[in-house]
């Protein structure tokens, strides 16, 4: 095809075309171009790198191999092997995780969101010296690795001098699910007038109308089958012969001509083909050694260049990854045996022995013991650097080429792990087949059924899954106490996600269970402490537990991500909010700086709830709106419990029941679990706010009934409230009982204070009025001021009722203006309602500078104005410091300020 022309492509030259316009201008843009094989995708790749060049850009590529997939970070490797030099500039934490990504120095398994800021941040250094444009085609057969963190590079693009180009084929042939949601261009096929055009000029000879009308008819359009059906015809049949074979597949028919017309070749021109076919790096020098082995001469290579089936110069190229394709599946068995044999041979096992292993595995025909152990050591190198689905693979294969069967079955048990952990939890299963396809030992088979149930658990969240734990870590208590008391914890901790179910086994069930789980071995550590509190807890109740807990609580290392989750949300059941308030935090920052980017998420939802409850409600929108972001980045399943929770104090009703009713779908099959119980807590807050007593005692209800002992201690006062204004003083009383239990064992100025003013929410007279006064006192001595704010709103509400209006408005006007500032404006709504009705007017909150702020800028300046730089800025929110300083531009033009100084000079909500 004329790539200067782009025959019947006009829309789609300007579609690139506007893309390196916006990134020459410094607004990086990232494109999909998608559609089937031979449709022109690769064309336009080459067109867009032409017009690149000729305009400033460096432009850097890398291809997908369909063979490559298990080499972890190979694509990543193609496409900055040149921009290297530039790593050092990079913060040594980034410069690490490339590194041990990359395979250039030894260290831990990175975090693969780490390798995309780091790969973030490279792209944008080497773009300030002249826009750079990345072109990446066949990405359906990228490893995922690389597709994982590209796919974030993609998303985090902002402000740079960028331009990202993906090329892959349509979903049904092959997806890359990590490219979901991205700007889309797809081709289609070229309209009839383009066909006749573009095939005149192809065919090499005159076709008859007939010929030509067959031929426009099964090209459907795709441009290289115009080009290459001619090539493969018979000549006689391009002349006017008769008779019409079968209309064939479009990729299936340019692939089969690519194989007639490699197999008219001499037989050491296809066999040197099928070395090239095989060996996907490249790699020249490569290339001529395994030839050599084969006796192969250099003058083998002429007439495929002649052809145009293949260019051999600084690198191996084919025309198309159809030809690579044809050539290897037009091969024997026999004759691919012999290549990979000899390409094996021809790898360095110093520099490269993990594609030297896979070229091993691919030369054996049966079974081979040695060449399986080596596959396994590539393995734990995958592993190493970061690449789980790499290690799989290989483990994967490994299993295949055993040939002892107790190996054979260990490798398939170790490869469906990582499958797992890679996120292959169904192709994990089918390893998990392999490996209980016969004897194992019971530590084994105990390894397998936990992970049976984890898988189980990962994929359903189902009712069967809690009971398949709780029979691993029976099985497990014999062989292993360490990890049978993990999976006790486990299992009881996905009966409290899966929620009070109608069949399978509950949380009751579970801990019941639980309390035959072995002894700790040697100290008890804070995952044994917490067991034990919990199953103590679930059995004996919430007062009994409270002690085993807080030994859990205290036990806990704050500087250990692994911990943290587990320590946070035990300091939410003790309502410990100082600890809340201090585990929130830690977490965050630790997470933040091991760069471990899929953790975050749930990070800074338990710290933006943690702020919620503390009255900071901007400070934790701008931390939801991070990790809707990065969610979004990244590819995982969206997590809205921060928005909703927001929503819902913030009183933004429409908002709130859309981000519930996505909550609930979310969660089918699961009414009763703790993602739909904590949305229910949600939306009993904003009832009661809004005033609509009768549907925030439906959800508080809903919402109290999780066994998540956190989640019910929310949801407890927004159920006395409601029952009480509701007319349901029976209901009222009865969570009140509860919650003034839970209170007085757990014994902090939180617990007391909300069990107070619900005291007094069910009390008259002089005794309601003194735990208003005692829940005034005590909400005052803790963090949560959203409970403070709405105490003094209950309180100026039952005054003014009881027709004591100057006193109410003292606490109606605390309360409008502390809901005002915090932005609960349905709480502050309901308070200025009260107001009016003493005879006062509620003031006017005053307009703010950085009210015209978006949330994520609003977060940038707060951590400007404590002095961080733009670098230190972008290390944190996983954005590169060109992006901040573009942020930063905008925050300065809305404020009306001109510096960094001056923005610590400014009011922060």
């Amino acid at each position: 095809m004329d790539l200067a022309n782009l025959l019947g492509r006009r829309a789609e030259r300007e579609a690139v075309e506007h893309l390196l316009t916006e990134a020459r201008a410094g607004r990086s843009r990232v494109l999909v171009v998608r559609g089937e094989a031979g449709i022109g995708k690769t064309a336009l790749l080459e067109h867009t790198a032409a017009t690149a060049t000729s305009s400033g850009f460096r432009v850097e590529r890398a291809c997908g191999v369909e063979s490559e997939t298990q080499f972890a970070f190979a694509g990543l490797h193609q496409l900055c092997a040149h921009l290297l030099d530039r790593a050092g500039a990079l913060p040594e934490p980034q410069q690490a995780a490339l590194g041990v990504a990359l395979g250039l120095r030894s260290g831990t398994a990175p975090d693969r969101f780490l390798v995309g800021l780091a790969t973030l941040n490279l792209l944008a250094d080497v773009s300030e010296d002249r826009p750079l444009l990345c072109l990446l085609d066949d990405a359906q057969w990228l490893d995922q690795a690389s597709a994982q963190v590209l796919a974030f590079v993609a998303r985090r693009l902002v402000a740079e001098r960028v331009g990202l180009v993906f090329a892959l084929r349509d979903p049904d042939e092959s997806d890359l699910p990590a490219l979901t949601g991205l700007p889309e261009l797809r081709l289609n096929g070229l309209g009839e007038a383009d066909s006749r055009a573009l095939l005149a000029g192809a065919a090499r000879t005159t076709l008859d109308d007939e010929v030509r009308d067959r031929i426009i008819a099964e090209a459907r359009g795709n441009p290289l089958a115009l080009l290459e059906l001619p090539r493969g015809a018979e000549h006689a049949r391009l002349a006017g012969g008769f008779g019409r074979p079968d209309v064939l597949d479009v990729p299936r028919g340019v692939e089969d001509a690519f194989r007639r017309r490699s197999g008219g070749m001499p037989a050491e021109t296809r066999l040197l083909l099928l070395v090239a076919a095989a060996e996907p790096t490249g790699d020249v020098a490569l290339l001529w050694r395994a030839a050599g082995d084969l006796g192969i001469e250099h003058e083998a290579a002429g007439p495929a260049e002649t052809a145009g089936l293949v260019e051999i110069d600084t690198v191996v190229r084919f025309r198309h990854p159809l030809v690579r394709s044809a050539v290897y599946r037009a091969a024997t068995p026999t004759d691919r045996r012999r290549v990979h044999r000899a390409l094996a041979t021809a790898t360095d096992p110093w520099s490269d022995p993990d594609r030297r292993a896979w070229h091993r595995a691919q030369a054996v025909s049966g079974v081979d013991e040695e060449v399986a152990t080596e596959l396994e050591r590539s393995a734990g190198r995958a592993r190493g650097r970061g690449g789980l689905a790499a290690a799989a693979a290989f483990l994967q294969q490994a299993a295949e080429l055993s040939s002892e069967p107790t190996r054979r079955r260990r490798r398939a048990l170790d490869g469906a792990h990582a499958k797992h952990e890679a996120g292959a939890s169904e192709a994990a299963s089918k390893l998990l087949a392999i490996a209980a396809a016969g004897s194992l030992d019971a530590l084994q088979r105990a390894r397998l059924e936990l992970l049976r149930a984890q898988i189980a658990f990962h994929l359903t969240r189902g009712s069967e899954a809690p009971g398949m734990l709780l029979d691993a870590a029976r099985t497990l208590a014999p062989l292993d106490a360490t990890l049978a008391r993990e999976t006790y914890l486990h299992a009881l901790d996905a009966a409290i996600i899966t929620g009070p179910l109608r069949y399978g086994r509950g949380v009751p069930e579970v801990a019941e269970a639980a309390q035959a789980a072995p002894a700790a071995p040697g100290s008890p550590t804070p995952i044994d402490l917490l067991l034990d509190g919990l199953v103590t807890t679930y059995t004996q109740g919430y007062e009994v537990g409270v002690p085993g807990l807080r030994r859990a609580l205290d036990a806990f290392d704050t500087d250990s991500r692994r911990s943290l989750w587990l320590a946070g949300r035990t300091a939410a059941a003790l309502f410990d909010d100082e600890m809340v308030h201090k585990l929130a935090g830690r977490n965050v920052q630790l997470t933040r700086e091991a760069g471990a980017l899929a953790e975050l998420p749930a990070a800074l939802i338990f710290q933006s709830a943690a702020l919620v409850l503390a009255g900071e409600l901007a400070h934790a929108a701008e931390l939801a709106a991070e990790e809707t972001a990065i969610t979004r980045a990244t590819g995982a399943v969206p997590l809205r419990h921060a928005r909703l929770l927001l929503a819902a104090w913030c009183g933004r009703r429409s908002e709130a029941a859309e981000l519930f009713a996505a909550s609930v779908q979310q969660a089918t099959g699961r009414e009763e679990g703790t993602e739909v119980t904590l949305a229910h807590y949600s939306m009993s807050v904003l009832y009661n706010g809004v005033g609509d007593y009768a549907a925030a005692l439906d959800a508080a209800t809903r919402a109290s009934q999780s066994y998540e002992l956190s989640h019910r201690n929310l949801a407890l006062p927004e159920l006395v409230e409601a029952a009480a204004r509701a007319g349901q003083p029976e209901r009222a009383a009865a969570a009140l009982d509860e919650l003034t239990s839970r209170a007085r064992a757990g014994a902090t100025h939180w617990a007391l204070g909300l069990a107070a003013r619900s005291q007094a929410l069910t009390s008259t007279g002089i005794t309601a009025d003194e735990h208003y006064r005692e829940a005034i006192d005590r909400l005052g001595s803790c963090r949560m001021a959203t409970h403070l704010a709405r105490t003094h709103l209950v309180y100026g509400e039952w005054l003014r009722r009881g027709g004591h209006r100057h006193d109410a408005r003292e606490h109606l006007r605390i309360a409008h203006d502390m809901l005002s500032d915090m932005g609960a404006e349905a709480f502050a709504a309901r308070a200025a309602r009260e107001l009016r009705a003493t005879g006062e007017h509620p003031r006017r909150r005053t307009a703010q500078p950085a009210d015209a702020l978006t949330a994520q800028e609003l977060h940038i300046a707060r951590l400007v104005a404590t002095g961080a730089t733009s670098r230190e800025v972008g290390a944190q929110l996983f954005l590169s410091p060109r992006t901040i300083e573009a942020h930063l531009r905008s925050i300065f033009r809305k404020l009306g300020i001109t510096s960094r100084r001056q923005l610590k000079e400014i009011r922060l909500p």
